[in-house]
């Protein structure tokens, strides 16, 4: 009976994950599929997805499933007691050459134009550059002064002190978060210090996945469309605590953003953490309280 009533409470919260409101920028609780899109990058990735698995891989399986009851109801032993002898049948093997081929280029073609669309954007509004080390990212914006500060997680203790209301993300939220304005294009540059290794540089909702290799700067951009928090975390097995790497975003409207910039190159500045001191300034974390009828799940944590 204890063991019923266990596995009860684990389909009970199971079920309850997906009916239970939630943020829709963070990993979700048995959660399937994408995060919310928050870029136009997202966007078109979350419609190649749904392209190539809702339409065509889809109606492959449908058809393959098909053939395989219907030759199974047709081609039994006891329907059809005397079995064809022959092996080969020339049109057949052209269709079922030629079938796939034109698949791969419907394929193909989108995923192209998609590469094509997410590798840059030719006018940038602004700079910004992300440099990973063990086990940490380091930011700067070269556009607005603001030389390299780095960020680490937030220890429960800290988390305790600084996120307002218990809204904030165990394991999520940095002690010097990044701060980007919205409806603007971002160049996001992307390296690693020297004498160090790969990381990866991940926010799901932005559409953006770019490794951090030392020795080399990798470009990717995103523009965000929606103010808000948003989480990622390093996507490059890349040591001890690799897991321990989170990315959190606030995305705030441009005026804000410009704020922000002139405190931490002012009033911030001598702080033991300047980006998360203007953060609390200007009080970015209404953008979290925006959403406080969701914080059900803060209780997860």
């Amino acid at each position: 009976m204890k063991k019923i009533s266990i596995l009860s409470m684990q389909l009970l919260a199971f079920f309850m994950a997906f009916v239970s409101p939630a943020l829709a920028y963070e990993p979700k609780p048995a959660g399937l599929g994408f995060q919310d899109a928050a870029s136009p990058r997202m966007e078109r990735l979350i419609e190649f997805h749904d392209h190539i698995l809702l339409g065509i891989i889809t109606a492959i399986c449908v058809f393959v499933l098909g053939l395989l009851i219907w030759i199974a109801v047709k081609y039994n032993k006891k329907a059809n007691p005397t079995p064809a002898t022959f092996t080969h049948n020339v049109p057949i093997e052209i269709i079922w050459t030629v079938i796939p081929i034109v698949i791969l280029i419907i394929i193909a073609v989108p995923s192209f134009n998609l590469l094509y669309y997410l590798d840059r954007t030719e006018e940038p509004d602004m700079t910004f550059k992300v440099t990973g080390f063990q086990w940490g990212w380091a930011y700067s914006y070269p556009d607005h002064e603001i030389e390299e500060y780095r960020t680490n997680m937030l220890k429960d203790e800290e988390m305790a002190e600084i996120i307002p209301d218990g809204l904030g993300r165990r394991l999520l939220e940095t002690d010097n978060p990044v701060v980007l304005p919205i409806n603007q294009n971002i160049l996001v540059q992307i390296t690693a210090y020297p004498n160090d290794v790969i990381h990866s540089w991940t926010v799901p909702a932005f559409g953006v996945k770019k490794d951090a290799v030392p020795g080399r700067l990798n470009e990717s951009w995103v523009r965000i469309t929606e103010p808000g928090i948003y989480y990622g975390q390093c996507s490059e097995i890349c040591g001890i605590n690799h897991a321990f790497m989170p990315i959190s975003v606030y995305a705030v409207p441009e005026e804000e953003f410009i704020a922000w910039t002139e405190c931490v190159n002012g009033s911030g500045a001598n702080a033991d953490y300047p980006a998360r001191a203007c953060v609390e300034r200007f009080n970015f974390d209404k953008y979290r309280q925006s959403r406080k009828d969701k914080k059900d799940l803060a209780s997860l944590n």
